[in-house]
């Protein structure tokens, strides 16, 4: 479907109640047993960022600030308000990117290894737009769940930012897997640990509804 002028490939698996999908880098979660499992009680929808899958870029769209506000106007266009959503690794960076512009898109939030939730020390860039974790406050977001993996070199951002939440008095879960590594709940078929993950998303998902 075509929103702000773009052309964007929208996937839709599953029934049930709405929940906003944002895939990694690598788009591993689109074969991974998570999806599976989520839509056994979601409709899944699934937008490919532009430039991944068939959405076209074209040369104006130069950051994830950019793509956010593309997502904006997806989730307007599809009349949705308030959808859960989930963000995983690269996806958890845009689902953070699109909270800190409207809080009101989403009702609850799952950030699972998210990059680009830059905090850190006074050398780190201070634009917002750049690091959203960076903002002035946090307060106002919606209810988060926080998964970071003990081998994951983006562990302390996710960390920092879960607790940051809790400052702010958002309702924060923050859960941490020792040993795990980087987009290992996409591997619920070699790692029991990755179910354990997704039992405890699906869990929480449903209780905030």
């Amino acid at each position: 479907m075509k929103v702000s002028g773009v052309e964007l490939e929208v996937e839709r698996r599953g029934r049930g109640q709405p929940l906003l999908v944002l895939y990694g880098e690598e788009a591993l979660e689109l074969e991974a047993p998570v999806l599976v499992e989520l839509a056994k009680y979601h409709e899944l929808i699934i937008p490919s960022p532009p430039g991944f899958g068939t959405s076209e870029r074209p040369d104006w769209i130069e950051s994830p600030d950019d793509i956010a506000y593309i997502y904006l106007d997806l989730v307007q266009a599809l009349g949705l308000r308030a959808v859960p959503t989930i963000g995983f690794s690269f996806g958890g960076w845009l689902a953070l990117e699109m909270a800190v512009k409207d809080s009101g898109f989403c009702s609850k939030l799952v950030l699972a290894d998210p990059y680009g939730v830059k905090i850190g020390g006074p050398a780190d860039r201070d634009n917002w737009r750049a690091s959203p974790a960076r903002a002035a406050t946090l307060a106002g977001l919606p209810p988060a769940y926080v998964l970071t993996a003990g081998a994951d070199p983006l562990r302390d951002e996710g960390d920092e930012y879960a607790a940051r939440l809790k400052q702010a008095g958002v309702p924060v879960t923050y859960r941490h897997f020792p040993g795990q590594f980087h987009g290992f709940f996409t591997m619920g078929k070699l790692l029991p640990q990755a179910n354990v993950a997704l039992s405890e998303i699906a869990g929480w998902l449903k209780a905030l509804k």
